[in-house]
């Protein structure tokens, strides 16, 4: 998909939201689709404790670059852009590990399953690191 140029990209995403609603593994589906997204180290253009730097969803796919939070950021709004997981919860939560002092932009679903937290796909939230701290959370309602 990430190949294509900018329609295409953009029906490519639609059709992938569509078959999730009829996906018999859904997050692993989501995970997948966006694993393969152009990867850049950091967007300074991006803040992610300041909701209203971040750009819609088609603005991110116009650009196609995706550093962590963007990623984590299209896992979600695919999610809550179908039928299935409309009205589920989804969080994005950034978690520090206290032990490595590392980020990690996580998608959280209905509070059960974790998306994005490493290269394996989706996890039982309860299975992440104890290490683990919340440094922020949002819930995800709609793109605007």
């Amino acid at each position: 998909m990430f190949e294509k140029n900018t329609d295409d990209r953009l029906s490519s995403w639609a059709e992938h939201r569509a078959n999730l609603d009829k996906s018999e593994n859904p997050l692993k589906d989501v995970f997948d689709f966006w694993k393969s997204a152009p990867y850049i180290v950091y967007n300074n253009q991006i803040d992610p404790y300041f909701q209203f730097s971040w750009p819609s969803p088609w603005e991110i796919i116009v650009h196609n670059k995706y550093d962590d939070f963007t990623k984590a950021l299209m896992i979600a709004w695919t999610l809550k852009l179908t039928d299935r997981y409309r009205n589920s919860l989804i969080e994005l939560k950034t978690y520090v590990d206290k032990e490595t002092q590392l980020n990690y932009n996580v998608i959280c679903v209905d509070n059960q399953w974790a998306i994005n937290y490493n290269d394996n796909g989706p996890v039982l939230l309860k299975e992440l690191p104890k290490s683990f701290s919340l440094e922020n959370l949002v819930e995800l309602k709609a793109p605007r």
